[in-house]
């Protein structure tokens, strides 16, 4: 039974976890056992899906290639990941762990690169989850950051709208999604963190974003990585995309980083805003963010 609102405006719950900034704001109060599930939930996450942690799931499955039970959100993420890999041509692929790593994205933070190395072609005869199992048939390692944080702030999300009433936004480091409440959000620019490229007031959705200026080292390296050569993308400097969960929202900014992410983003009614490597903006047919651009910047 959700707790009664308090009638004063609470603050915002502000925490930091899986390497990011949490804020949560709820028209309610948050209690302290609501605190205290979202705390679990992400530590569960994280403890099953960081390839950053040495005893996680994906760590041990990595060293030891075999079939475990497959853990709860193991179908809807994977299942999304082979959209992603069907509509991009392969340059999306869940087993681009150890391409990060060699490029010095590891678990120690060292920021050495070593090369490019391109992610295994053949996941999907290497990765399956079907049955409650899931199985990897060789060591690879598992990095979900396409859409694992996204999937975590609909958990929350989940949490937090279950236990209060009135409106809920949960914003994990620009992954944002909405209940009950309409938010005015910043698109931060990739270029200069001190201004934006527009702004999208949302409502009852999620906003998610990604860009190469965040987890960002060395000569022209970051995290935003294409699967079937190894090398960070060059054409596309930020995405933005709007849909009904986080986990999609966030699954469709990784993917207009390429070829085939719009089409995927229309046939899924995704709407979008991306900024190129040359500074041009570009949006969805219907997207309603406010973009701050001239009429001879905007290829549409």
């Amino acid at each position: 039974m959700p707790a009664a609102p308090t009638g004063e405006q609470p603050r915002p719950w502000r925490f930091d976890a899986i390497g990011t900034a949490w804020e949560i704001a709820a028209d309610a109060a948050l209690p302290a056992s609501v605190r205290d599930d979202v705390t679990a939930a992400i530590d569960a996450f994280d403890a099953t899906w960081s390839r950053f942690r040495p005893e996680s799931t994906v760590r041990a499955l990595a060293e030891e290639p075999g079939t475990i039970p497959a853990p709860r959100d193991a179908a809807p993420m994977l299942d999304a990941y082979a959209a992603l890999a069907a509509a991009t041509g392969g340059a999306v692929n869940p087993l681009v762990g150890a391409s990060l790593e060699h490029l010095g994205y590891d678990a120690e933070y060292s920021f050495r690169p070593r090369g490019a190395r391109a992610a295994p072609d053949d996941w999907r005869r290497l990765l399956t989850w079907d049955h409650g199992m899931l199985t990897m048939s060789a060591p690879a390692l598992i990095d979900v950051g396409a859409l694992g944080k996204g999937r975590l702030v609909d958990i929350v999300l989940e949490i937090v709208t279950g236990a209060v009433p009135g409106g809920v936004a949960v914003d994990a480091g620009g992954d944002i999604a909405v209940r009950g409440r309409t938010e005015r959000i910043a698109l931060e620019h990739p270029f200069d963190r001190r201004r934006a490229v527009g702004v999208w007031e949302v409502t009852d959705v999620a906003l998610c974003a990604s860009a190469t200026n965040r987890r960002a080292w060395g000569d022209g390296l970051h995290h935003v990585l294409d699967a079937r050569t190894g090398q960070p993308v060059r054409t596309i400097a930020a995405t933005w995309a709007v849909a009904s969960t986080a986990m999609w929202a966030d699954a469709l900014a990784t993917a207009l980083f390429f070829d085939g992410g719009p089409r995927l983003a229309a046939e899924r009614g995704v709407h979008w805003v991306r900024m190129t490597t040359d500074g041009r903006l570009e949006w969805s047919p219907g997207c309603t963010a406010d973009l701050f651009v001239r009429p001879s910047s905007v290829k549409g």
